[in-house]
């Protein structure tokens, strides 16, 4: 019990300075390095009882933060019974209901968790959305062509539980280890569903060779998907900075992946793009923008608790800005897949409506990739063509 309290006294001490300036998961690492007193157990509690502080999001405001806690806590399956005792007599005998039933006797406004309701893209279902929130998401890992059968034994033999979502997606509770018992990148992925559910816009039947170009190919994922399936590809990735694409080489290493090309630019700046490509053209270009990341605020709730409105704006102009740079390297006849991690409308439909008018692109199919529903992030995806 004095272990219990002295685990919520400290996670309302990080809250209660933790300003948003960097990572939540930074912070934390950077906490505990200063106070090495808290063994493996200790952080492990510590960051969950504040990352479900976190999910309750907007609601309950104007609460304290020891008051908000305690009922982060009854929500989540992190709290002590004898704690509740004494400090919410009233929630003993509701300790072992259902999320949505607490919900109920605490008299949460879901619509109040998630406070940008009036940005969202089309066809969200605003109270399960609010509840995603409430819910740890799962892991969720692609497994390579040919190794589905050799991961499963592995998975087994080290007992450790997954589901199988589809012919090539397991999905596990979050914070699996899996790295001593799977080869990652080689024979795995670690991949939301629905990344990996961009592969279903990949045009992959029209032609038997494709240049392809990952403009924010970031940690690489979805350039070793296209390489999975997409045959007779030319691949070239780029990206900001030199770190991520030193990055990017070790990871596509241990993927298999000899061929290719890759460069640095900074893709609003037309003059550093011309400079890295010269002439070449391609017949695809896969664009996974920078973005605001709302549809993984499920994973990092305390990004939505500190997220300003304008910053929508701000990049639904970046991403206009780096899609008009990136087309003019794309062949007559070729596509461009943008994507983004965002729920918000300026960030997908808008600019998919700009694509249109000011690039004079054919939509071929665009989709809202939910993932509230199934405890993955939620992703949105357009495909053009030239």
């Amino acid at each position: 019990m004095s272990r219990f309290y002295s685990h919520v006294n400290t996670a309302k001490s990080i809250l209660g300075t933790y300003s948003g300036q960097v990572p939540f998961s930074v912070f934390l690492k950077a906490f505990f390095a200063k106070e090495k007193k808290f063994g493996s157990r200790d952080r492990k509690n510590i960051s969950s009882f504040c990352y479900s502080y976190f999910r309750l999001g907007y609601a309950f405001k104007e609460q304290s933060i020891d008051e908000r806690l305690m009922t982060a806590l009854f929500l989540s399956t992190d709290v002590s019974i004898e704690w509740l005792q004494k400090e919410k007599p009233e929630w003993v005998a509701s300790i072992a209901l259902s999320l949505k039933e607490k919900i109920r006797v605490i008299g949460l406004n879901l619509k109040t968790v998630f406070p940008f309701a009036d940005e969202l893209s089309q066809g969200i279902d605003l109270l399960q959305f609010n509840l995603s929130f409430l819910i740890q998401p799962d892991l969720f890992v692609r497994v390579r062509p040919g190794k589905m059968e050799a991961v499963e034994t592995k998975l087994h033999n080290s007992q450790i539980n997954f589901s199988r979502v589809n012919e090539s997606c397991l999905a596990f509770a979050n914070g699996t280890k899996l790295d001593d018992v799977l080869e990652i990148n080689k024979e795995a992925v670690i991949q939301d569903l629905n990344s990996q559910r961009v592969a279903e816009f990949f045009p992959m039947k029209e032609r038997q060779s494709w240049s392809v170009w990952d403009c924010c190919a970031a940690s690489g994922g979805k350039a070793i998907m296209a390489h999975d399936y997409i045959a007779g590809m030319h691949l070239t990735v780029s990206d900001i900075r030199q770190t991520i694409i030193q990055n990017l080489h070790s990871r596509f290493k241990e993927a298999g992946i000899r061929q290719y090309k890759s460069f640095v630019a900074d893709l609003v700046n037309p003059e550093s793009l011309q400079s890295s490509l010269q002439d070449l053209k391609f017949d695809l270009i896969i664009c996974d923008a920078p973005c605001s990341g709302s549809g993984t605020w499920s994973r990092t709730p305390e990004e939505m608790v500190f997220f300003k409105q304008e910053e929508i704006t701000r990049y639904s102009n970046l991403q206009k800005s780096i899609a008009t740079n990136t087309i003019r390297y794309l062949n007559k006849g070729g596509y461009l897949l943008y994507i983004t991690c965002s729920v918000f409308k300026k960030e997908n439909e808008e600019v998919v409506d700009f694509l249109q008018q000011a690039a004079g692109l054919e939509l071929i199919k665009m989709e809202l990739l939910k993932g509230y529903d199934v405890k993955a992030d939620t992703m949105f995806s357009a495909l053009f063509k030239l």
